[in-house]
């Protein structure tokens, strides 16, 4: 815009040169403002859109933990918000509820798509789990594979405490050993934890 309108130009040249100016330029500018604010009230939908699917899940959730035999809330959580963390939480609920009645394989095909799950919580959670369900049907190898993955960070003494769990009912007492101490170097010092798995070592000493 430079030399746009020169001092020298009198009042009605510079007039003339503003109406020339908005002629050429008026209606781009107007497009450009209009599109920044659909921009930012499609970007205040879409947190809208966000927020009410997260209270929807929510709800769900709710609903399902309340009644475990409200299965039309856990099917419709899973399929309308599969990503959703609620998603995941109702899946341990029912694998949970799974294991008390009994369905010890049902639990099992649960929790296995948990296990690949990118949050190392939920993942390390599920890996947990399962390899506890394989040790109350007592397969032992399928419990120890599963465990067999770097534990996520703050999980390592849970998976060897564990594996000590799964040695221990192998008769297996220097594993056993062997992995208590592990799970106690791993484990936050003088915690519950870490005492009852030093009264398991002790047994075997």
């Amino acid at each position: 815009m430079k030399n746009f309108i020169e001092i020298s130009d009198t009042e009605e040249e510079q007039v003339d040169k503003i109406k020339k100016w908005w002629n050429s330029n008026g209606k781009q500018i107007i497009g450009g403002a209009v599109l920044g604010l659909a921009g930012v009230f499609g970007w205040n939908s879409y947190g809208d859109y966000q927020d009410n699917q997260a209270l929807n899940a929510r709800t769900l959730y709710l609903s399902y933990a309340s009644d475990s035999t409200n299965i039309g809330a856990y099917d419709k959580l899973i399929k309308d918000h599969s990503s959703s963390s609620y998603a995941d939480q109702a899946t341990f609920l029912m694998a949970k509820y799974l294991f008390e009645a009994g369905n010890y394989a049902l639990a099992l095909d649960a929790l296995k798509p948990l296990i690949s799950r990118e949050n190392v919580v939920i993942a390390s959670t599920a890996i947990l789990r399962s390899a506890s369900l394989h040790l109350q049907l007592g397969e032992h190898n399928e419990a120890l594979t599963i465990l067999d993955v770097d534990a996520g960070e703050g999980f390592s003494g849970l998976f060897y405490n564990l594996t000590g769990d799964i040695y221990l009912d192998l008769s297996n007492k220097e594993e056993a050993k062997k992995y208590y101490s592990l799970a106690i170097e791993n484990i936050t010092a003088n915690s519950s934890l870490t005492q009852l798995i030093q009264i398991k070592l002790d047994d075997l000493n």
